[in-house]
Parts: C-alpha cells; sequence; structure tokens
C-alpha cells in the first residue's frame, strides 16, 4: 500500500473516531452524578463505537468484505463485555458504599472516643478530688471523732459513684468497638421488667418518685440477652428517676405490635428540651435541662453515659430507642424485634 493511502486511511480513521471518543469523554464526565453503571457502560462502548466508526471512516464509508466480519468482531465483543461491565459497576458501587460506611464508622468511633477521654478527665476528678480531701482531713485529725463516721460514709458513696462509672466506660468501649454481640437465646421481657422494678424500687421510694410497671397477661419474647436488656432499661428507668421531682412518678410499660415488642418509660419530669432531642443518646451529653436536686447525696447521681449505653445495647439487639416528650414529662421507647 503507498504510503499516501497510508497516511489518507489514517487520517479518516482518526477524523471519524475522535469524535466519538470526545462525545463519550463528555458523557463519562456527566456519568459521574448518575451511576457507575452508566460510566462502565460508557467505558465499554466508547472504545467499540470508535473502532467501528474508524473502520468505516477508512473505508470511505462504503461497505467492503473486511468491514462485515470487523462490525461481526465488535459486536460479539460489546455484547460480551456490557454484561460485565455492569455487574463489575455495581460491585465497585456496592465496595464504594462499603468503603464510605467503613470510613463513617471510624471517623464516629473516633469522635466518640475522644469525648470519653474528654469526660473521663473531666467527671471522674470529681468524687477523686472529694474522696482524697476528706481522706486527707481524716488523716489530719481535722475531722472530729463524732464526723469520722459521717465522712467516711460520704467516702463509701463516692466511691461507689467511681465504680459505676467505670462500668459505664468499660460498657460503652465495649459499644464503641463494635464488641457487643446479643446472643441468640430466647428472653421474655416481662421477666426483665420484674428485674428492673426490683432494682430499682429502693432508690424510688427514696426519691419519693412512685415506680410501676404495666406488662401484658400473654408473655412477649425477643432474641437477645436477658441481662444486656436488663442493663437498657435499668438505665432509662434510672435517668426517669432522676428527672422526675418528689411525688412524680415513673411507669416502665411492656407490650407488642406488628412491628414488634415495645418497652416505654414514661415520667412526670421536667421532659427534654426540643434542641436537645436529637443529641439525648450522645455520649457524656448533658442537656439543658438538669437532674432533680436530692436531699439524699446517697442516691445514684449517674455518669452521664447512661442513656448512650442504653443506645448501644438496643442497637446490639437490632432494635431502635427513640425519645420524645409527652403532656406529663417525657418518654423513652424501646422497639425490638420479636422472637418467631
Amino acid at each position: 500500500m503507498p504510503p499516501h493511502d497510508l497516511a489518507q486511511i489514517s487520517v479518516l480513521a482518526l477524523a471519524c473516531s475522535l469524535p466519538v471518543v470526545l462525545l463519550g469523554a463528555l458523557v463519562i464526565r456527566l456519568a459521574r452524578s448518575w451511576s457507575m453503571t452508566v460510566t462502565m457502560v460508557a467505558l465499554v462502548l466508547i472504545p467499540t463505537l470508535a473502532t467501528l466508526t474508524g473502520v468505516l471512516g477508512a473505508s470511505g464509508f462504503m461497505i467492503t468484505s473486511t468491514f462485515a466480519p470487523i462490525a461481526v468482531v465488535l459486536l460479539i465483543v460489546a455484547i460480551v463485555t456490557l454484561p460485565a461491565a455492569v455487574m463489575l459497576a455495581r460491585y465497585q458501587a456496592r465496595r464504594t458504599v462499603w468503603e464510605r460506611e467503613i470510613h463513617d464508622a471510624e471517623r464516629m468511633a473516633e469522635q466518640s472516643r475522644r469525648r470519653l477521654v474528654a469526660f473521663v478527665s473531666h467527671d471522674l476528678r470529681t468524687p477523686l478530688a472529694g474522696i482524697r480531701a476528706l481522706a486527707e482531713a481524716i488523716a489530719d485529725g481535722v475531722v472530729s471523732d463524732d464526723e469520722v463516721r459521717v465522712q467516711a460514709k460520704h467516702i463509701e458513696h463516692e466511691s461507689v459513684r467511681l465504680s459505676e462509672m467505670v462500668d459505664d466506660l468499660f460498657e460503652m468501649s465495649k459499644i464503641n468497638a463494635g464488641a457487643v454481640h446479643a446472643p441468640y437465646e430466647k428472653v421474655a421481657l416481662d421477666e426483665v421488667v420484674d428485674d428492673v422494678i426490683a432494682a430499682h424500687k429502693i432508690a424510688a421510694e427514696r426519691a419519693g418518685v412512685h415506680l410501676t410497671a404495666s406488662v401484658p397477661a400473654d408473655p412477649v419474647r425477643v432474641i437477645g440477652s436477658d441481662r444486656a436488656l436488663v442493663r437498657a432499661l435499668s438505665n432509662l428507668v434510672a435517668n426517669a428517676i432522676a428527672h422526675t421531682p418528689s411525688g412524680g412518678a415513673v411507669t416502665l410499660a411492656l407490650g407488642s405490635d406488628a412491628s414488634g415488642a415495645w418497652a416505654r418509660v414514661d415520667d412526670t419530669g421536667v421532659g427534654i428540651d426540643e434542641t436537645d432531642l436529637p443529641r439525648v443518646f450522645d455520649v457524656a451529653y448533658r442537656g439543658s435541662n438538669g437532674r432533680v436536686p436530692r436531699e439524699d447525696s446517697s442516691l445514684p447521681s449517674g455518669s452521664g453515659l447512661g442513656l448512650a449505653i442504653a443506645a448501644g445495647l438496643v442497637q446490639a439487639h437490632h432494635g431502635t430507642l427513640s425519645a420524645h416528650n409527652t403532656a406529663h414529662g417525657a418518654r423513652f421507647e424501646v422497639r425490638l424485634p420479636k422472637s418467631e
């Protein structure tokens, strides 16, 4: 073939295939906002169509004897590669979503760890400082013999408070690390409610709060850990008691519907500020409505992690925990899938 004919064929092929490539590049650029599947299909079709138009241009836009076989080969290549491109696009899209979710989870875990560190450095200092001051006063003889027993009782209360904080921090660290997994066991929620009421009955009486339970006649069963569910509901009840003034009431109700099992903790307390509702389950978050002051200093004061722990334990059971205000106070509702 003479050189000038080869140059002419090259120019015609380039002139016909280049617009296809440029148009394909534009489609890919626009496809970024569409979907990865469209992008992968375009990446397969662009070289195929560019080759086809290049061959057509090189033949002078005439269907020659060599054009038909080339067109058939290109058609077969497109038929084979298009499904593979679609599957690859879907896999890559899922992988991108997984990577984004992992990144978001790691970012949230890091933020949670930072909040925990800030919480530990701030809130643990208070009881530690109290214990140290009282111990030094007793050791230096500043406290009279008659007051030693009273101050020792204060040290005991602060020690119990520290122990509860450490337990909560340990539980919260397991939740943040994703190490909390509910076992596959049938749990009767009415028995869980009985344990929760028994655990908080004395504290409610000392706070002047009327604590009651409402359970259906038929047992409500879910799959999970009875210990974890007792912990979650106990945190909700303790929080309700802490925010309910003397003479008020806290009710732990249980039931089920078509959506699954539910447990509700209703109180007649100060309620939740609307601006606090979206963050009420955040780690160590304290809303603008504080706890009700108690004359009895031995009553549990909480660690600030109770609601976050409850939310983590409920989530480990594939359930949801929500909070909203009622006409008389606040309601925390746990929803769990029922066992078959």
